[in-house]
Protein backbone atom coordinates (compact mmCIF):
# COMPACT_ATOMS: atom_id res chain seq x y z
CA UNK A 1 0.00 0.00 0.00
CA UNK A 2 1.38 3.54 -0.47
CA UNK A 3 2.69 6.15 2.13
CA UNK A 4 -0.61 8.39 2.20
CA UNK A 5 1.39 11.51 4.08
CA UNK A 6 -1.93 13.84 4.41
CA UNK A 7 -3.70 11.59 6.45
CA UNK A 8 -0.69 10.54 8.34
CA UNK A 9 -0.17 14.03 9.40
CA UNK A 10 -3.55 15.10 10.03
CA UNK A 11 -3.65 11.89 11.90
CA UNK A 12 -0.78 11.50 14.02
CA UNK A 13 0.05 14.72 14.73
CA UNK A 14 -2.62 14.72 16.68
CA UNK A 15 -2.57 11.48 18.85
CA UNK A 16 0.44 9.92 17.37
CA UNK A 17 -1.08 6.67 16.86
CA UNK A 18 -1.36 5.83 13.30
CA UNK A 19 1.04 3.50 12.01
CA UNK A 20 1.18 2.92 8.23
CA UNK A 21 2.56 0.48 6.22
CA UNK A 22 6.34 1.68 5.03
CA UNK A 23 7.01 2.57 1.45
CA UNK A 24 9.97 0.88 1.46
CA UNK A 25 7.67 -2.62 1.27
CA UNK A 26 5.47 -0.99 -0.96
CA UNK A 27 8.07 -0.27 -3.78
CA UNK A 28 9.12 -3.74 -2.85
CA UNK A 29 5.91 -5.14 -3.63
CA UNK A 30 5.62 -3.01 -6.77
CA UNK A 31 8.86 -4.42 -8.21
CA UNK A 32 6.99 -8.20 -8.40
CA UNK A 33 5.05 -8.38 -11.64
CA UNK A 34 3.29 -10.87 -10.58
CA UNK A 35 2.09 -9.53 -7.45
CA UNK A 36 -1.66 -8.90 -7.38
CA UNK A 37 -2.64 -5.48 -6.45
CA UNK A 38 -5.97 -4.32 -4.06
CA UNK A 39 -7.51 -2.08 -7.09
CA UNK A 40 -10.18 -0.56 -4.65
CA UNK A 41 -9.13 3.36 -4.68
CA UNK A 42 -8.89 3.33 -0.73
CA UNK A 43 -6.33 4.51 1.47
CA UNK A 44 -4.95 2.58 4.37
CA UNK A 45 -4.08 3.02 7.80
CA UNK A 46 -3.35 1.46 11.04
CA UNK A 47 -4.68 2.94 14.07
CA UNK A 48 -3.57 2.25 17.48
CA UNK A 49 -6.12 1.36 19.98
CA UNK A 50 -5.30 -0.57 22.62
CA UNK A 51 -1.93 -1.48 24.13
CA UNK A 52 0.26 -3.42 21.30
CA UNK A 53 -3.17 -3.43 18.93
CA UNK A 54 -3.36 -1.67 15.58
CA UNK A 55 -6.62 -2.11 13.55
CA UNK A 56 -6.71 -1.36 9.57
CA UNK A 57 -8.85 1.58 8.79
CA UNK A 58 -9.79 1.44 5.27
CA UNK A 59 -10.39 5.76 3.36
CA UNK A 60 -12.84 5.17 0.02
CA UNK A 61 -12.75 9.56 0.36
CA UNK A 62 -15.84 11.06 -0.47
CA UNK A 63 -17.98 13.95 0.24
CA UNK A 64 -20.10 14.70 3.15
CA UNK A 65 -21.09 13.17 6.38
CA UNK A 66 -18.92 10.10 7.46
CA UNK A 67 -20.24 6.99 7.18
CA UNK A 68 -18.06 4.23 9.61
CA UNK A 69 -18.73 0.50 7.98
CA UNK A 70 -18.01 -2.27 10.03
CA UNK A 71 -17.68 -6.04 8.62
CA UNK A 72 -19.48 -8.95 9.77
CA UNK A 73 -17.60 -11.87 11.43
CA UNK A 74 -15.00 -13.62 9.14
CA UNK A 75 -15.21 -10.63 7.12
CA UNK A 76 -12.71 -7.23 6.82
CA UNK A 77 -13.35 -3.76 6.02
CA UNK A 78 -12.37 -5.34 2.31
CA UNK A 79 -15.72 -6.90 2.05
CA UNK A 80 -16.84 -2.87 1.20
CA UNK A 81 -14.36 -2.87 -1.37
CA UNK A 82 -16.91 -2.69 -4.43
CA UNK A 83 -19.63 -1.28 -2.39
CA UNK A 84 -18.35 1.67 -0.22
CA UNK A 85 -17.36 4.07 -3.29
CA UNK A 86 -20.91 4.17 -4.42
CA UNK A 87 -21.79 5.75 -1.60
CA UNK A 88 -18.53 8.60 -1.87
CA UNK A 89 -20.94 11.16 -3.95
CA UNK A 90 -22.79 12.20 -0.55
CA UNK A 91 -20.83 10.54 2.02
CA UNK A 92 -16.95 10.42 3.44
CA UNK A 93 -16.53 6.64 3.46
CA UNK A 94 -14.69 4.54 6.15
CA UNK A 95 -14.27 1.06 6.76
CA UNK A 96 -12.77 -0.89 10.15
CA UNK A 97 -11.22 -4.00 10.29
CA UNK A 98 -11.72 -5.06 14.41
CA UNK A 99 -9.13 -6.62 16.07
CA UNK A 100 -8.52 -10.39 15.38
CA UNK A 101 -9.36 -10.33 11.73
CA UNK A 102 -7.23 -9.89 8.53
CA UNK A 103 -4.47 -7.27 8.71
CA UNK A 104 -5.31 -5.89 11.68
CA UNK A 105 -3.96 -6.86 15.09
CA UNK A 106 -4.48 -10.56 16.50
CA UNK A 107 -3.83 -10.07 19.95
CA UNK A 108 -5.27 -12.90 22.83
CA UNK A 109 -7.72 -11.19 24.62
CA UNK A 110 -10.04 -8.12 24.02
CA UNK A 111 -12.79 -10.20 21.74
CA UNK A 112 -15.84 -8.87 24.26
CA UNK A 113 -18.78 -6.49 22.92
CA UNK A 114 -17.65 -3.53 25.14
CA UNK A 115 -14.34 -3.80 23.85
CA UNK A 116 -14.64 -4.23 20.25
CA UNK A 117 -17.17 -1.16 20.69
CA UNK A 118 -14.91 0.97 22.26
CA UNK A 119 -12.21 0.04 19.12
CA UNK A 120 -14.23 1.27 17.20
CA UNK A 121 -14.85 4.50 19.04
CA UNK A 122 -10.98 4.78 18.91
CA UNK A 123 -10.94 5.20 15.43
CA UNK A 124 -13.86 7.76 15.31
CA UNK A 125 -11.17 9.63 18.11
CA UNK A 126 -8.31 9.26 16.24
CA UNK A 127 -10.27 10.28 13.00
CA UNK A 128 -11.47 13.20 14.40
CA UNK A 129 -15.27 12.44 13.22
CA UNK A 130 -18.47 14.52 13.59
CA UNK A 131 -21.14 12.62 14.41
CA UNK A 132 -20.47 9.81 11.65
CA UNK A 133 -23.20 7.31 10.80
CA UNK A 134 -22.45 3.66 11.56
CA UNK A 135 -23.02 0.92 9.75
CA UNK A 136 -22.34 -2.40 10.39
CA UNK A 137 -23.66 -6.15 9.14
CA UNK A 138 -24.15 -9.03 10.80
CA UNK A 139 -22.27 -9.78 14.16
CA UNK A 140 -21.41 -5.45 13.82
CA UNK A 141 -24.81 -4.82 15.26
CA UNK A 142 -23.49 -5.77 18.56
CA UNK A 143 -20.88 -2.67 18.35
CA UNK A 144 -23.64 -0.32 16.92
CA UNK A 145 -26.04 -1.57 19.57
CA UNK A 146 -23.27 -0.60 22.09
CA UNK A 147 -21.93 2.64 21.05
CA UNK A 148 -25.88 3.92 20.09
CA UNK A 149 -26.70 3.03 23.49
CA UNK A 150 -23.74 4.43 25.47
CA UNK A 151 -22.67 7.12 23.25
CA UNK A 152 -25.77 8.21 21.40
CA UNK A 153 -24.27 11.90 21.47
CA UNK A 154 -21.24 10.62 19.76
CA UNK A 155 -22.83 9.51 16.49
CA UNK A 156 -25.69 10.77 14.20
CA UNK A 157 -27.54 7.70 12.99
CA UNK A 158 -27.10 3.95 13.42
CA UNK A 159 -27.77 1.32 9.95
CA UNK A 160 -28.26 -2.13 10.55
CA UNK A 161 -27.14 -4.71 7.59
CA UNK A 162 -29.11 -7.93 8.10
CA UNK A 163 -27.83 -7.02 11.82
CA UNK A 164 -30.38 -7.85 14.48
CA UNK A 165 -29.71 -11.43 15.51
CA UNK A 166 -29.11 -11.62 19.12
CA UNK A 167 -26.74 -14.21 20.03
CA UNK A 168 -27.00 -13.40 23.65
CA UNK A 169 -30.63 -12.41 24.30
CA UNK A 170 -32.92 -13.53 21.50
CA UNK A 171 -35.11 -17.00 22.88
CA UNK A 172 -35.39 -17.53 19.33
CA UNK A 173 -32.18 -18.77 18.83
CA UNK A 174 -32.73 -21.07 21.84
CA UNK A 175 -36.39 -22.24 20.65
CA UNK A 176 -36.89 -25.90 20.79
CA UNK A 177 -39.68 -25.73 17.92
CA UNK A 178 -37.15 -24.37 15.62
CA UNK A 179 -34.60 -26.70 16.74
CA UNK A 180 -36.90 -30.09 16.43
CA UNK A 181 -37.68 -28.53 13.24
CA UNK A 182 -34.23 -27.80 11.68
CA UNK A 183 -33.44 -31.33 13.23
CA UNK A 184 -36.28 -32.73 10.26
CA UNK A 185 -34.74 -31.15 7.22
CA UNK A 186 -32.86 -33.24 4.58
CA UNK A 187 -29.45 -33.79 4.96
CA UNK A 188 -28.70 -32.00 1.85
CA UNK A 189 -30.23 -29.13 3.20
CA UNK A 190 -28.17 -28.78 6.67
CA UNK A 191 -25.14 -29.38 5.45
CA UNK A 192 -23.15 -26.27 5.06
CA UNK A 193 -22.51 -25.39 0.45
CA UNK A 194 -19.31 -26.49 -0.81
CA UNK A 195 -17.47 -23.70 -2.12
CA UNK A 196 -15.37 -23.90 -5.49
CA UNK A 197 -11.28 -23.53 -4.21
CA UNK A 198 -9.83 -23.83 -7.54
CA UNK A 199 -9.35 -20.31 -8.30
CA UNK A 200 -10.62 -16.87 -6.54
CA UNK A 201 -12.76 -16.31 -9.51
CA UNK A 202 -14.62 -19.69 -9.14
CA UNK A 203 -14.51 -19.28 -5.52
CA UNK A 204 -16.85 -16.15 -6.16
CA UNK A 205 -18.91 -17.83 -8.73
CA UNK A 206 -20.15 -20.25 -6.55
CA UNK A 207 -21.17 -17.91 -3.81
CA UNK A 208 -22.89 -15.87 -6.35
CA UNK A 209 -24.86 -19.25 -7.41
CA UNK A 210 -25.80 -19.87 -3.74
CA UNK A 211 -27.15 -16.03 -2.82
CA UNK A 212 -24.17 -15.67 -0.56
CA UNK A 213 -23.03 -12.56 -1.68
CA UNK A 214 -19.81 -12.43 -4.35
CA UNK A 215 -17.22 -10.95 -2.21
CA UNK A 216 -14.08 -8.95 -3.51
CA UNK A 217 -11.20 -10.08 -4.95
CA UNK A 218 -9.46 -8.21 -2.30
CA UNK A 219 -11.82 -10.08 0.46
CA UNK A 220 -11.24 -13.18 -0.62
CA UNK A 221 -7.82 -12.96 -0.37
CA UNK A 222 -7.70 -11.56 3.33
CA UNK A 223 -9.31 -14.71 4.11
CA UNK A 224 -7.37 -17.48 2.09
CA UNK A 225 -4.13 -17.75 1.41
CA UNK A 226 -3.60 -18.37 -2.50
CA UNK A 227 -1.28 -20.99 -4.00
CA UNK A 228 0.75 -20.92 -6.54
CA UNK A 229 -1.63 -22.55 -8.96
CA UNK A 230 -4.27 -19.95 -8.00
CA UNK A 231 -6.33 -22.54 -5.78
CA UNK A 232 -7.79 -21.29 -2.43
CA UNK A 233 -5.40 -22.72 0.40
CA UNK A 234 -5.41 -22.67 4.10
CA UNK A 235 -8.16 -20.46 5.67
CA UNK A 236 -6.34 -16.94 7.35
CA UNK A 237 -8.83 -14.80 7.80
CA UNK A 238 -9.18 -15.33 12.15
CA UNK A 239 -8.96 -18.77 14.33
CA UNK A 240 -11.29 -20.42 15.92
CA UNK A 241 -10.27 -19.05 19.40
CA UNK A 242 -10.99 -15.74 18.48
CA UNK A 243 -14.92 -16.25 16.87
CA UNK A 244 -15.39 -18.87 19.95
CA UNK A 245 -14.49 -15.72 21.92
CA UNK A 246 -16.85 -13.34 20.24
CA UNK A 247 -19.36 -15.17 20.54
CA UNK A 248 -18.83 -15.75 24.13
CA UNK A 249 -18.11 -12.12 24.95
CA UNK A 250 -21.51 -11.00 23.26
CA UNK A 251 -23.67 -8.40 25.32
CA UNK A 252 -27.31 -8.92 24.85
CA UNK A 253 -29.13 -6.28 22.87
CA UNK A 254 -31.03 -2.98 24.32
CA UNK A 255 -32.20 -0.70 21.82
CA UNK A 256 -33.95 1.11 24.20
CA UNK A 257 -31.47 4.07 24.97
CA UNK A 258 -30.29 4.70 21.48
CA UNK A 259 -31.19 8.22 20.57
CA UNK A 260 -30.39 8.48 16.85
CA UNK A 261 -32.66 7.65 14.00
CA UNK A 262 -31.83 4.06 12.83
CA UNK A 263 -32.00 1.87 9.49
CA UNK A 264 -32.34 -1.45 9.52
CA UNK A 265 -32.49 -3.89 6.20
CA UNK A 266 -33.58 -7.18 7.51
CA UNK A 267 -32.95 -10.08 4.59
CA UNK A 268 -36.90 -11.58 5.65
CA UNK A 269 -36.92 -15.37 4.81
CA UNK A 270 -39.42 -16.05 1.72
CA UNK A 271 -42.49 -17.96 1.75
CA UNK A 272 -41.61 -21.52 2.08
CA UNK A 273 -43.64 -22.62 -0.90
CA UNK A 274 -46.22 -22.20 -4.12
CA UNK A 275 -48.31 -24.68 -4.44
CA UNK A 276 -47.70 -24.63 -8.20
CA UNK A 277 -44.14 -25.35 -8.03
CA UNK A 278 -42.16 -28.63 -7.60
CA UNK A 279 -39.61 -26.52 -5.19
CA UNK A 280 -39.61 -25.26 -1.88
CA UNK A 281 -37.76 -22.14 -0.78
CA UNK A 282 -35.41 -22.98 2.59
CA UNK A 283 -32.67 -20.29 3.69
CA UNK A 284 -33.06 -18.68 0.28
CA UNK A 285 -32.54 -21.79 -1.54
CA UNK A 286 -34.59 -23.46 -3.81
CA UNK A 287 -34.93 -27.10 -3.38
CA UNK A 288 -36.51 -30.18 -4.86
CA UNK A 289 -38.11 -32.38 -2.12
CA UNK A 290 -37.84 -35.85 -2.54
CA UNK A 291 -41.79 -36.38 -1.25
CA UNK A 292 -44.41 -35.05 0.31
CA UNK A 293 -42.85 -36.08 4.08
CA UNK A 294 -39.94 -33.89 3.32
CA UNK A 295 -41.69 -31.26 1.55
CA UNK A 296 -43.65 -30.74 4.67
CA UNK A 297 -40.52 -30.39 6.85
CA UNK A 298 -38.83 -27.86 4.77
CA UNK A 299 -42.13 -25.57 5.31
CA UNK A 300 -42.72 -26.18 9.02
CA UNK A 301 -38.89 -25.34 8.91
CA UNK A 302 -39.44 -21.93 7.01
CA UNK A 303 -42.24 -20.93 9.09
CA UNK A 304 -41.05 -21.59 12.47
CA UNK A 305 -38.31 -19.30 10.61
CA UNK A 306 -40.38 -16.87 9.47
CA UNK A 307 -41.96 -16.16 13.27
CA UNK A 308 -37.91 -16.20 14.30
CA UNK A 309 -37.36 -13.19 12.24
CA UNK A 310 -41.06 -11.65 13.48
CA UNK A 311 -39.66 -11.46 16.75
CA UNK A 312 -36.55 -9.78 16.34
CA UNK A 313 -38.50 -7.25 14.19
CA UNK A 314 -41.08 -6.60 17.27
CA UNK A 315 -38.05 -6.61 19.49
CA UNK A 316 -36.45 -3.98 17.75
CA UNK A 317 -39.61 -1.74 17.66
CA UNK A 318 -40.27 -1.88 21.09
CA UNK A 319 -36.95 -0.45 21.79
CA UNK A 320 -36.73 1.93 18.95
CA UNK A 321 -40.30 2.65 18.09
CA UNK A 322 -39.33 4.87 15.32
CA UNK A 323 -37.03 2.51 13.24
CA UNK A 324 -36.89 2.47 9.95
CA UNK A 325 -37.38 -1.47 8.51
CA UNK A 326 -36.75 -1.94 4.72
CA UNK A 327 -37.84 -5.44 4.42
CA UNK A 328 -35.63 -7.42 1.61
CA UNK A 329 -37.23 -10.89 1.40
CA UNK A 330 -34.55 -13.29 -0.52
CA UNK A 331 -31.55 -11.39 -0.06
CA UNK A 332 -29.45 -13.17 1.62
CA UNK A 333 -27.43 -12.18 4.58
CA UNK A 334 -24.99 -10.34 2.21
CA UNK A 335 -27.69 -8.04 1.44
CA UNK A 336 -25.70 -4.75 0.52
CA UNK A 337 -23.75 -7.41 -2.71
CA UNK A 338 -26.92 -9.34 -3.54
CA UNK A 339 -29.50 -6.25 -3.49
CA UNK A 340 -26.63 -3.27 -3.99
CA UNK A 341 -28.75 -1.13 -5.48
CA UNK A 342 -31.79 -1.24 -2.91
CA UNK A 343 -29.25 -0.89 -0.13
CA UNK A 344 -27.63 1.78 -1.66
CA UNK A 345 -30.57 3.84 -2.21
CA UNK A 346 -32.01 3.40 1.16
CA UNK A 347 -28.99 4.29 2.96
CA UNK A 348 -28.45 7.52 0.92
CA UNK A 349 -31.74 8.60 1.42
CA UNK A 350 -31.41 7.70 4.95
CA UNK A 351 -28.42 9.92 5.51
CA UNK A 352 -29.87 13.30 3.41
CA UNK A 353 -32.49 13.10 5.75
CA UNK A 354 -30.11 13.47 9.26
CA UNK A 355 -29.76 16.51 10.68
Amino acid sequence: MRWHASLTKRISAALGVIVMRTWLASVASAQDPGEWRDPSKHKVAFITVDQDVQLEVLDWGGSGRAVVLLAGSGNTAHVFDDFAPKLTDCCHVYGITRRGFGSSSHPPTGYDDQRLADDALKVLDALHLDHPVLAGHSMAGGELTTIGRQHSERISGLIYLDATTDPAGDPSMRDPEFVAAEKKLPDALRQPLAMDRSSVGAFQASRGRANLGVFPESEVRQAFAVLPDGRLGQYIGSSRDINDAIGRGQIKRDYSNIRVPVLAFINYPRPPADPRSSTVIVDDREYQPVDDDERAAIIAYTGVERRRFDQRIATLKRGLPSVRIVELPGAGHYLFLNREAEVLSGMHSFVMTLK
